[in-house]
């Protein structure tokens, strides 16, 4: 395996990110450069199934997570898991454009919403893919408007 320089140079003339990669032959480790930054990994969580094991979620795959005490839960379609980490943490994570904290315990993938439900007493009604429900406080709405207008 050849040996990898990085390098920055930055062009206040560039509104992108430009990447070049330089090597004296296209071999296969110039291929998986190049997979790897056309199509960077997805995020990955660790969390407990239901009997302690240690499995790898994809962020993507998130549809909510929640917290009861201290156990925090994540939920996909098809499955429940438990994390060791703080709602805190797990905000700071998580890619910020994709979820979104909608109470003191819950943050949810907005990509899975199905639908929202802004009630006449100023509630927030979020349906959930796989047919899940959730409220957001009051507290959050204004930014959850915030993100989903693209003010954020």
């Amino acid at each position: 395996m050849k040996r990898i320089e990085l390098r920055f140079e930055p062009d206040p003339a560039l509104d992108h990110i430009e990447v070049l990669i330089r090597a004296s032959e296209d071999d296969g480790q110039v291929a998986s450069l190049r997979r790897l930054l056309s199509d960077p990994p997805a995020a990955m969580l660790a969390a407990y199934d239901g009997h302690d094991n240690l499995r790898l979620v994809a962020a993507e795959d998130v549809v909510l997570i929640s917290a009861d005490g201290r156990v925090v839960r994540v939920v996909t379609e098809s499955g429940r898991y438990y994390m060791k980490q703080s709602m805190r943490t797990l905000e700071d994570t998580l890619d910020a454009h994709r979820f979104v904290r909608i109470s003191r315990y819950e943050i949810v993938n907005l990509a899975k919403v199905v639908s929202l439900d802004f009630t006449l007493a100023g509630t927030l009604r979020l349906e959930l893919r796989g047919g899940m429900e959730t409220w957001a406080s009051r507290r959050c709405i204004p930014a959850i408007r915030r993100r989903l207008l693209g003010k954020e």
